[in-house]
């Protein structure tokens, strides 16, 4: 409901008709079997348009519904190993988690230490690196190994992601940390013996 006296009203068409009194203004878009949409209430005086609001509706939600078709949602699936998980299971495992990334899903390992294994955190982090070797060629570490409690976590990304226009962007890998050249110890002058 439009409460000002006047508003600048534009047609269907979108060309500006001018500033009207609200009732020639309601009763103009009647005439045209059309409806008053106010576009701007906070100009003075506000701006109205003359429209088919059902029509503009379903417009709107017929585009939001086509940009929602679109868009492609990355899930992030977890498989979880042990760390003296046998050859056969982690085969097994290691191919869910090539699966997952080549319908585009960034993978989670995580390795679940029970009771006193967490005490031996290195046969876990080999059965990481195993499952990043394996993997190298369709994926890169995003997030590298990760102690979360009794977990440790790594998560992997595909290298080829899809962007939403239809192109693809390659994934750089990550590179670890560059340690620094150790400084080699100046040479210290040998202090003469003192004569007395």
């Amino acid at each position: 409901m439009i409460r000002v006296r006047e508003v600048s009203v534009i047609g269907d068409d979108g060309e500006p008709i001018g500033t009207l009194p609200t009732e020639e203004a309601l009763s103009m878009a009647q005439d045209q079997d059309m409806d008053l949409v106010e576009v701007s209430p906070n100009t003075n005086p506000p701006v109205c348009r003359i429209m088919d609001y059902g029509k503009h509706k379903y417009k709107a939600s017929k585009k939001a519904h086509e940009a929602k078709k679109k868009q492609k949602i990355i899930h992030v699936k977890e498989v979880k190993f042990r760390p003296n998980t046998d050859q056969h299971d982690f085969d097994f495992k290691l191919r869910n988690v090539q699966r997952f990334l080549e319908n585009g899903d960034k993978a989670k390992v995580v390795i679940f230490f029970k009771g006193r294994e967490i005490v031996h955190r290195e046969f876990g982090m080999r059965v990481l690196e195993r499952v990043a070797s394996a993997t190298e060629e369709t994926a890169v570490i995003e997030q590298q190994a990760k102690q979360e409690g009794r977990t440790l976590v790594m998560i992997l990304a595909p290298k080829n992601s899809k962007t939403k226009k239809g192109g693809s962007v390659k994934a750089q890998p990550v590179a670890p940390p560059e340690k620094a050249p150790a400084a080699e110890p100046a040479a210290v002058p040998a202090e003469e013996p003192k004569q007395e």
